[in-house]
């Protein structure tokens, strides 16, 4: 049985090599993303929406407690980087929530 620290960890390479079919493999496909800026419902969505955006993840710090795994990461959101903390959850071997936090205010500032 893979670990969920393995299960993310993996999901998280899969994005940063941009292998969304592998990235999706490791989702429950009624998962459910919670962002500062918006939720997805389903795998598909939410890869549909990686796809177009293509983060990067460059991970700082990684903990575990049972089938749920918290990450600190700088994620370079298309030339800007920003520290965020996300909340993984697993179960039965797939990723079934997400919830990313950080302070948008560098994102917003030219709108």
């Amino acid at each position: 049985m893979k670990s969920a620290k393995y299960i993310v960890l993996s999901f998280l390479e899969s994005l940063n090599k941009e292998d969304f079919t592998a990235a999706y493999e490791l989702l429950d496909s009624d998962m459910v993303f919670e962002g500062v800026l918006g939720s997805r419902h389903t795998a598909d969505h939410y890869i549909a929406d990686m796809k177009k955006m293509k983060f990067k993840y460059n991970i700082k710090e990684v903990m575990t407690n049972g089938n749920h795994v918290a990450i600190f990461y700088n994620i370079d959101m298309g030339g800007m980087e920003i520290f965020s903390a996300g909340w993984y959850q697993v179960e039965n071997e797939l990723i079934l929530k997400i919830k990313v936090v950080f302070d948008p205010r560098p994102l917003l500032k030219d709108k």
